[in-house]
């Protein structure tokens, strides 16, 4: 119960009592809300800025683990792309050399991942920078592990045929006694008819009519386009599979039919001169992959490093080609 207030009344000498209105009593009662209501603003002001509740403190503690925790994930991505940059440099230039495939595109290995606005969610937070970094980093992580892993796939399937893979690699001389029999190889040469520096993309080799030609590796004989035989006189073409396919040219004549499957030094075709030939020859090709290139690598199963040497400068002179 609120205490009575007196107040001295000079006239009757007397104390008396103080009776409040109700206007009064209301505007003292605000005044006393008005009061506390400004005292607590500056209490809770001054408690926000300038002191940390207990559960601010704890959530300080958490972002700065969080900080932490993420400087050391990019720190161990660092490593894991380290690891990965090797990886791929082993797969470029030692696997898939040893298979003879072609390396994997950078363009491939280090595609973009998602769109642009792939980020655009974590835009806008305190720590926006390091956590879309590392979302990046990531992201490009996973793109190339699912890159090298489809890499690693193709070559162990290529290890797990490579036993059939050295079958179909043209590793012998076609003519018995070829490499001494050598008249024309890889290059530019004089042609014989029309005595003009032309490219010549195989190698010959002169023999008598009726000499035996052998398939150089294992293989399933095709039929060439017309536009590819012509001057070439009769011709067998062998696709060998994995890129590779030989072409032998001015035959007397044939031993084998389209579609049928041969083997490394099976008979194939007997040397003649038909076609724009002016002595009796084989003119071998080989084809990697639609490309032609210089059959005088890929005679390693028949020399020795000194013969292939010998060969090879044989091969090399600048003279006349026999087609």
């Amino acid at each position: 119960m609120a205490k009575a207030r007196y107040h001295f009344n000079h006239k009757s000498l007397t104390f008396e009592k103080v009776n409040l209105k109700l206007k009064d009593r209301l505007i003292k009662l605000l005044s006393f809300l008005a009061t506390a209501m400004v005292f607590s603003t500056v209490v809770i002001f001054i408690a926000y800025n300038f002191f940390s509740s207990p559960r601010e403190k704890s959530l300080e503690r958490e972002i700065a683990q969080y900080k932490l925790q993420y400087k050391i994930l990019n720190d161990r991505m660092s490593h894991l792309t380290a690891v990965m940059n090797e990886l791929q440099e082993k797969d470029d230039n030692i696997y898939r050399v040893i298979f003879e495939a072609e390396p994997i595109p950078s363009t491939v290995r280090n595609a973009a991942y998602g769109g642009s606005n792939r980020y655009a969610h974590l835009e806008g937070l305190k720590n926006t920078e390091v956590i879309v970094e590392t979302a990046k980093k990531l992201d490009n992580l996973a793109r190339r592990m699912y890159v090298q892993s489809i890499s690693f796939d193709e070559v162990f399937n290529m290890a797990r045929n490579k036993e059939e893979m050295m079958a179909c690699l043209p590793a012998i001389v076609p003519v018995r006694g070829g490499t001494s029999r050598i008249v024309s190889g890889y290059g530019y040469r004089i042609h014989p008819i029309y005595k003009t520096m032309r490219m010549h993309w195989g190698i010959d080799f002169t023999a008598p009519k009726g000499t035996p030609v052998f398939a150089t590796a294992n293989g399933t004989v095709t039929i060439p386009d017309r536009a590819s035989t012509t001057g070439y006189g009769i011709t067998v073409l062998i696709n060998h599979g994995f890129g590779y396919q030989t072409f032998y040219t001015h035959l007397s004549r044939t031993a084998v039919k389209p579609g049928q499957k041969v083997t490394r030094g099976q008979i194939i075709g007997y040397v003649g001169s038909t076609g724009l030939a002016v002595a009796p020859h084989l003119h071998y090709e080989v084809i990697k992959n639609g490309k032609k290139i210089n059959p005088i690598n890929f005679f390693f199963n028949d020399l020795s490093p000194e013969e292939y040497k010998k060969v090879l400068e044989i091969a090399s002179r600048v003279t006349q080609s026999l087609s």
